[in-house]
């Protein structure tokens, strides 16, 4: 009676622990993690802007300590591989190996794209709490006298928001890197080991796609 007393307690505590995780959300609202974010990266780049014109070392350092940390590239190994994501596709060394070149690419593209940022502006659309899962927060940054709008749509990762997905202008880019990918693997016959050591992500491509 004891043994079965002390089961059912510790199923108890147990149950009510994971049920508190479970719904357990940041305590930082969705436009304020990315106006943080934002701000503290903009700042960088607006710092050191001077020397990163011709050092794309430097802003792949900015891009890795002030975005890269807020990214959650599991979710978006997920998004981009797709139907190969699933264990009857493709190995955990696989998708290891898929997250971490993929994950460096995009420190890549993202320090070209922003080592010609040159003090443009930017703000926050008015946000909606619609109490989804994985909420989406918009910046407009005016470039030029053009308003480019970036949705960037958050997962809770161990009560932190990070960044799964971004839209830019309209474009899903975790669908765009999919669909490139795909094609990749189609070029590649198949081998996926192939596919994912010659997979690049093309932000360009995928923005300017129509």
């Amino acid at each position: 009676m004891k043994t079965l007393f002390k089961q059912t307690l510790t199923a108890s505590v147990l149950s009510t622990l994971l049920a508190g995780t479970a719904f357990a959300a940041p305590a930082e609202a969705p436009p304020a993690f990315i106006k943080r974010v934002a701000d503290n990266f903009i700042s960088r780049l607006q710092a050191d802007h001077a020397k990163l014109q011709n050092n794309p070392t430097a802003v792949k350092a900015i891009v890795r300590q002030n975005l890269d940390p807020y990214i959650d590239s599991q979710a978006f190994t997920r998004i981009v591989m797709g139907t190969y994501a699933t264990n009857q596709n493709s190995t955990a060394a696989q998708r290891a190996q898929f997250e971490k070149n993929f994950r460096e690419t995009l420190i890549e593209n993202y320090g070209t794209a922003f080592a010609k940022y040159s003090n443009q502006s930017y703000t926050i659309r008015p946000y909606k709490e619609t109490g989804s899962r994985n909420p989406v927060v918009t910046i407009d940054f005016s470039n030029k006298g053009d308003k480019i709008p970036v949705s960037f749509q958050l997962t809770d990762a161990s009560s932190q928001w990070k960044i799964r997905n971004i839209n830019v202008s309209g474009i899903d880019l975790g669908l765009q890197f999919r669909n490139q990918f795909a094609a990749t693997v189609q070029r590649n016959g198949g081998n996926l080991d192939k596919a994912i050591a010659n997979f690049k992500p093309d932000a360009d491509a995928a923005v300017n796609k129509k």
